[in-house]
């Protein structure tokens, strides 16, 4: 075990760029995080940036994973831009329902009715793609609506409908300098995923008073993930990317390494520069929700 724990941190440093400064605080948690993801079953990815330095820490940061429902923050930004354009406007109507509406249910309680009305408005998947291509995000995509994603064969290696920790950073880079969006669109979108309902016990398990979150989790059989901002009472703003296939206890881990993402960038990361191992104990959430074969849950 202890030679796996070394071969994972070896590749967390050689995932660094050249040339890149990472100070001993966050060297330290990489190696952290590279051997509890080691030390516990299944594949995970993980991903954090500092909003204000680009300072920045990953697990398997370039490998693919699917997006499951994460995918919905690329839905619902691909529609505010054109809201910001003029082309569209959160009052456009499906039925009874406004597209405020279907965003609103989207983010906030992952409905997949929704989703796909509004990638129905946009133009199909398609779209949102070409909007992710359009601001030079490379490593995510988006191919199916998500009745179409249900419907196929549950494969949690498929490349379609997938993102690297690394990209997904970027999508929440983008969403959060306001380099996408308006400001009222940015606020409204950030608002939506404060009020996440979904996967409680993910980013959001064990961070302490204080930190606020913005959110959206994804839901497979086999797979769970949660990505987005966390900030502390101070102002510090980080953007994380968690996704975890296979093993179990897949939300403990999360839930711990947001912690030990939270404290190591507020530079309150506890004593423990021997072992490398993570000082906070992996919580035994109840298991999630049972997870119907080919569902997003949430």
């Amino acid at each position: 075990m202890r030679f796996l724990v070394l071969l994972a941190s070896l590749a967390v440093s050689l995932a660094q760029p050249a040339g890149a400064e990472v100070s001993p605080t966050l060297q330290l948690l990489e190696q952290r995080l590279a051997a509890m993801a080691s030390e516990n079953p299944g594949e995970f990815g993980i991903a954090a940036m500092d909003m204000a330095t680009g300072s920045s820490v990953s697990f398997n940061g370039n490998q693919a994973f699917p997006m499951a429902s994460t995918m919905k923050l690329a839905v619902a930004a691909s529609y505010l831009t054109e809201v910001d354009a003029g082309r569209r406007s959160l009052g456009d109507r499906i039925g009874d329902a406004t597209a405020g509406s279907l965003m609103d249910a989207m983010i906030t309680r992952s409905d997949n009715r929704a989703t796909d009305l509004l990638l129905s408005m946009l133009g199909g998947p398609a779209m949102v793609d070409r909007w992710l291509r359009a601001h030079g995000l490379t490593g995510i995509r988006v191919d199916r609506s998500i009745a179409q994603l249900l419907s196929a064969r549950r494969d949690l290696r498929d490349v379609r409908d997938s993102s690297t920790p690394a990209a997904m950073l970027g999508l929440l880079r983008l969403i959060d300098t306001g380099k996408a969006l308006k400001p009222e669109s940015r606020s409204l979108l950030l608002d939506m995923m404060r009020r996440c309902r979904t996967g409680s016990n993910r980013i959001r398990g064990i961070l302490p008073p204080g930190a606020r979150v913005e959110n959206k989790t994804g839901t497979l059989a086999g797979y769970t993930g949660d990505v987005g901002f966390l900030t502390s009472p101070t102002g510090r703003r980080i953007a994380v990317a968690f996704f975890a296939r296979g093993g179990e206890n897949r939300p403990g881990v999360i839930a711990t390494a947001a912690r030990m993402i939270y404290e190591a960038f507020g530079a309150e990361l506890p004593a423990d520069p021997i072992s490398g191992t993570a000082t906070h104990a992996i919580p035994a959430f109840p298991a999630e929700a049972p997870e119907r074969a080919n569902a997003i849950i949430n």
